[in-house]
C-alpha cells in the first residue's frame, strides 16, 4: 500500500509576493491600523497588535517603523498633509483650530505618545511644516482683518498645543464642550481690536 502525499502546487496555494511594490500599501495599512488600534486600546497597546490589524508581519512593521515614535510621527505627518491640503489656498486660523479639534479628538493616544517624545529630532520637520502653515494663515488673517496684529505665530502654536493636550486628557463625552469653550477663548484672544 502506497502512502504518497498529494502534490501541492505552491503557485496556487500562496498569494504572490509583490515585493517592494507592496511597501507603500503596507505602510498605509500600518498607519490606518495604528489609528484604529490606538483609538480602541490606548497608547500602551502592544506593537504586535498593529501589525496583526494591518495584516502584515512584525518584520514589516519594524521595517517601516522601528519604534513607536516613528509610527506616531507618520500619523502626524498625514495629519499635517491634510491640514496643508485643506488650508493652503483659503484657510484661516479658526479653520485650522477646528481641524486640530477634529484631529485631536480622534488622536488622543498619539498626542500622549508624541508629548512624551516632543524633543525627538525626528519631530522637528513636522514642527517646521506646521510653523510655515501657521505663518501663512496668520498673515492672511491679519491682512483680511480677521485677527489682530498683536497675534504672533507662537501664540497660535501655543493655542494648538494647549488645545491638543487638553482634548487628549478630556473624557470623550466632554471633548465637544471643552473644544467649543477653548475655541471661543482663542477667538476672543486673537480678535482684531
Amino acid at each position: 500500500m502506497s502512502t504518497s502525499r498529494p502534490r501541492v502546487d505552491a503557485r496556487r496555494s500562496s498569494a504572490p509576493n509583490r515585493g517592494p511594490a507592496a511597501a507603500a500599501d503596507n505602510r498605509r495599512a500600518l498607519i490606518a491600523a495604528a489609528r484604529a488600534v490606538y483609538a480602541e486600546q490606548g497608547p500602551a497597546v502592544p506593537f504586535s497588535a498593529i501589525a496583526k490589524r494591518a495584516g502584515v508581519g512584525q518584520g514589516t512593521l519594524y521595517r517601516h517603523f522601528p519604534d513607536r515614535v516613528a509610527l506616531v510621527l507618520a500619523v502626524f505627518d498625514e495629519n499635517v498633509d491634510a491640514l496643508e491640503e485643506a488650508l493652503r489656498e483659503d484657510g484661516t486660523i479658526m479653520t485650522l483650530l477646528d481641524r486640530v479639534i477634529d484631529q485631536a479628538s480622534v488622536s488622543t493616544a498619539f498626542i500622549r505618545l508624541l508629548s512624551e517624545h516632543q524633543h525627538d529630532p525626528r519631530a522637528r520637520e513636522l514642527a517646521l511644516r506646521l510653523d510655515r502653515l501657521v505663518d501663512l494663515l496668520r498673515e492672511r488673517d491679519q491682512t483680511a482683518g480677521r485677527i489682530g496684529t498683536h497675534v504672533q505665530t507662537l501664540d497660535v502654536q501655543i493655542a494648538i498645543s494647549m488645545l491638543a493636550h487638553e482634548l487628549a486628557s478630556t473624557p470623550e463625552s466632554d471633548r465637544a464642550t471643552v473644544a467649543a469653550r477653548a475655541r471661543r477663548l482663542f477667538e476672543l484672544a486673537f480678535r482684531s481690536a
